[in-house]
């Protein structure tokens, strides 16, 4: 078990309750945003975050303009974001990697292989 917390970003409940039960049921703490304003104000409030899981396409501030919005942001440290996404299109796989993202994931996910991706992430063992 371990003690980091993840932020999840999604507008959908249900992923954030799918991400949330697959990480705490492996010993991670879970942060919810529903968009890239309040994972923003998430990042600033929850200095235990150690990773940010954050889907694309959201109403309001969606999850490139989050990752661009974090990665000029001097108010904390820069923290991985791994996107979760049912889009995978070329052009936005590339756009999130300019801005910083370190992996993308398309939903629907395998709670395995997820688990196993912020693990990596993380820099922990499988």
């Amino acid at each position: 078990m371990n003690n980091k917390a993840v932020l999840v970003v999604d507008d959908s409940l249900t992923v954030r309750q799918q991400v949330g039960l697959t990480l705490t049921s492996a010993g991670y703490q879970i942060v919810e945003a529903c968009d890239g304003q309040e994972a923003v104000d998430a990042l600033r409030a929850h200095a235990e975050v150690a990773m940010v899981l954050c889907d694309v396409t959201m109403p309001g501030m969606d999850g490139l303009e989050f990752l661009e919005t974090i990665k000029g942001d001097a108010a904390g440290p820069p923290v991985p974001v791994v996107m979760l996404t049912t889009d995978g299109s070329p052009d936005l796989i590339a756009r999130a990697k300019r801005a910083g993202a370190k992996g993308w994931i398309v939903k629907p996910f395998q709670p395995h292989l997820l688990l196993a991706a912020v693990r990596r992430i993380a820099g922990e063992p499988g």
